[in-house]
C-alpha cells in the first residue's frame, strides 16, 4: 500500500479568545483512518529521547495536547524531516514504514490516534534492520 509521506494536518478551532476552542479529529474528515486505539504520554523529562521505532502497519496522528514535541522522521531512503508539535490545532500524519523521534517539552502530553490495536510484531526497533528492510514505501 502507498501512504502519503508524514504531514501536518490542520484542525479546525472552533470557539474564540474570550469562551475558549475545541478542535475536533474525526475519520474521513481529518484523520485518513478509522481509530482503533488512543494512547498519550506524559511526565517524559525533556533529555529523553523516546520512539526510535517505526511501524510495518501502523498509521497514526500524534497531537500535542499539553506543551510541544519535536517528532524527527526518517524514510527508510533516508529523508528526514522535523516537525515541531506546538499547536492545539494540528496534528502529524505519520504513516508506515517511517523511523521516528520524539522529544517533549517538560510539561509536553502527546496523544496518538492509532489505525490497529497494539501488536509488539508491528514494531521495527532496530535501526539497522528498519534500513535493511526491503518493503517499498
Amino acid at each position: 500500500m502507498k501512504y502519503a509521506p508524514p504531514h501536518i494536518l490542520q484542525f479546525k478551532a472552533i470557539g474564540a479568545s474570550d469562551i475558549g476552542y475545541i478542535s475536533v479529529a474525526q475519520y474521513q474528515d481529518t484523520i485518513p483512518f478509522p481509530i482503533a486505539r488512543a494512547f498519550w504520554t506524559y511526565y517524559t523529562p525533556h533529555h529523553v529521547i523516546r520512539g526510535r521505532h517505526a511501524h510495518h502497519k501502523l498509521e497514526q496522528v500524534l497531537v500535542a495536547v499539553a506543551g510541544a514535541i519535536e517528532i524527527k522522521t526518517e524514510s527508510r531512503s533516508g529523508e528526514k524531516q522535523t516537525f515541531l508539535l506546538d499547536r492545539h490545532d494540528q496534528g502529524l500524519y505519520l504513516p508506515p514504514p517511517y523511523w521516528h523521534t520524539m522529544q517533549f517539552s517538560h510539561n509536553a502530553v502527546l496523544l496518538g490516534l492509532a489505525s490497529i490495536p497494539f501488536d509488539e510484531k508491528d514494531y521495527i526497533r532496530e535501526y539497522e534492520v528498519f534500513k535493511g528492510a526491503g518493503s517499498s514505501e
